[in-house]
């Protein structure tokens, strides 16, 4: 496959990424943009919960006994996390980070 066939693949690609992740979200994090979210997780959170979890940082999203049963309790889990961490996530940054998980995860109606 030639590079520039490779290229417009993965725009393509891209670009169905943030139209489905542009789904209308719960009030709490409604502004919140999963793509940017997403990068957020991948770089902060995934390593601590896959310690926690034996290597598989999204039992913390799946496990029977989790703590986030709504859309505002899951704002104020990523609120938590950021101040016990000292990420300094802006509110805006804790929205999309909301936003990724809802999508990929919680799948909370607005």
């Amino acid at each position: 496959m030639s590079r520039r066939i490779a290229c417009l693949i993965a725009v393509a690609l891209l670009s169905w990424i943030g139209v489905v992740m542009a789904d209308d979200q719960p009030a709490p994090f409604r502004a919140g943009d999963g793509k940017a979210g997403k990068v957020l997780v991948d770089r902060d959170c995934v390593g601590c919960h896959a310690q926690r979890f034996a290597g598989d940082a999204d039992q913390m999203y799946l496990r029977k006994d989790r703590r986030v049963r709504t859309p505002a309790q899951l704002l104020s889990q990523v609120q938590g996390c950021n101040t016990e961490l000292g990420k300094g996530y802006f509110p805006e940054e804790e929205e999309h980070i909301a936003a990724y998980l809802n999508l990929e995860f919680y799948k909370f109606k607005p």
